[in-house]
């Protein structure tokens, strides 16, 4: 029996509210979702699977796929369950692995003990079965298995990413208060961008949604910053298939022409930060960055598309006062430098955005570690708007 080509239920977990761009990007694979809910989708397939789920999606945070659902009431219920499965099947005997775990049950106060228990179970197996057991610890380096326990259901999963897939292997140096590439990603998604037009990133920081930009135009995928998933640590891997579908990946890049990113910053800090970070990437060439405040950065009059800010939310007492005049300049340098563009502007202030003074045509919701955030999207009319 091959672990590869069993097929079972695979949930795709992601940070909460990009679900919708994560079931978009997994659609546009080939996979039909079967469930779709805040925190992830829900489909069917194999291990195989897995790994083009891992290598190619942008929005994801890890590809979990089932092995067994049962009823647990107890910790004794879960290690009973669990030491009678086939573990020498699924884990190398000189292997290593990890668990992870998300727990809810009334007879655990610490998810610690939970995953203790899984490790116990996996081990006293493998001691049965051969005598030896493969080594483990908290580094998600090896094999990984995921426990989810709600009440008396409980379900483990292989978790065949290791570490999350919300970190795309680019960003080496995050420079401050950096947005997750995932989240830039999904945030990308939402708006209007043709991935031909320009598309303008003031105040750019670590030029994560620059570099991100550059990587959608070109089909560039996560999976090409990579080399280590929890799936090549366990048996029936074959090595051959996930570097074809590595190859893919480099085969499914194109080259654009004619398209103007530009990323800029008050900060000579964070352009160099942002110069290192593209670089890494394989796009620095692609991206125009500038030294100067953002009402100083250069927008084109040709092929319009998209400006982009993410500024400062003004997390720390008396930041606030002090953004007012920068969120009312972001609505000034809109209708007076950017006309006939999308003006977008991600932020976890609300209060603030009002100051921009200018009347949303969306807001799309988003949130940033457990800020309740929003994209607002305006529309930048060229001359004056007709009326309907």
């Amino acid at each position: 029996m091959n672990l590869f080509s069993l097929k079972n239920r695979i949930v795709v977990t992601c940070s909460n509210r990009l679900s919708p761009y994560l079931e978009k990007e997994i659609r546009e694979l080939g996979f039909i979702p079967v469930r779709v809910f805040k925190t992830g989708v829900e489909l069917i397939g194999t291990l195989n699977d897995c790994i083009k789920l891992n290598l190619e999606l942008r929005c994801a945070s890890q590809v979990l796929f089932s092995l067994k659902e049962f009823r647990a009431d107890n910790a004794n219920d879960l290690y009973n369950f669990l030491v009678k499965m086939e573990w020498e099947k699924i884990i190398p005997a000189d292997g290593y692995f990890s668990i992870t775990s998300n727990v809810t049950n009334d007879t655990i106060t610490n998810n610690l003990f939970a995953n203790v228990k899984v490790k116990d179970a996996i081990a006293d197996r493998f001691r049965e079965k051969s005598g030896s057991r493969p080594d483990s610890g908290a580094e998600l380096k090896g094999a990984v298995i995921h426990l989810y326990w709600k009440g008396n259901n409980a379900e483990i999963f292989l978790d065949t990413s290791g570490e999350t897939l919300s970190k795309h292997g680019y960003r080496k140096i995050p420079g401050k208060a950096p947005m997750l590439e995932s989240l830039a990603a999904a945030s990308l998604l939402a708006t209007n961008w043709n991935r031909q037009s320009s598309f303008i990133n003031p105040m750019c920081g670590s030029g994560t949604l620059a570099i991100e930009a550059a990587l959608w135009a070109t089909n560039r995928k996560p999976g090409l910053y990579r080399n280590n998933y929890s799936f090549m640590h366990l048996c029936g891997y074959d090595d051959s298939f996930y570097q074809q579908a590595y190859q893919q990946l480099e085969r499914q890049i194109i080259e654009v022409k004619n398209i103007s990113i530009i990323a800029s910053d008050i900060s000579d800090d964070a352009v160099n930060v942002s110069k290192i970070n593209s670089g890494i990437a394989g796009v620095e060439e692609m991206i125009q960055f500038e030294l100067c405040d953002f009402t100083k950065t250069t927008i084109p009059h040709e092929n319009k598309g998209v400006i982009f800010l993410n500024p400062e939310y003004g997390d720390r007492l008396g930041e606030e006062q002090e953004l007012i005049e920068t969120y009312a300049g972001i609505g000034d340098f809109f209708k007076k430098q950017c006309s006939g563009y999308t003006g977008y502007v991600f932020t976890g202030n609300l209060e603030l955005a009002k100051k921009i003074g200018l009347k949303p045509k969306r807001r799309i919701e988003f949130y940033t570690s457990k800020i309740d955030c929003r994209l607002f999207e305006y529309e930048l009319y060229e001359g004056s708007r007709r009326s309907v």
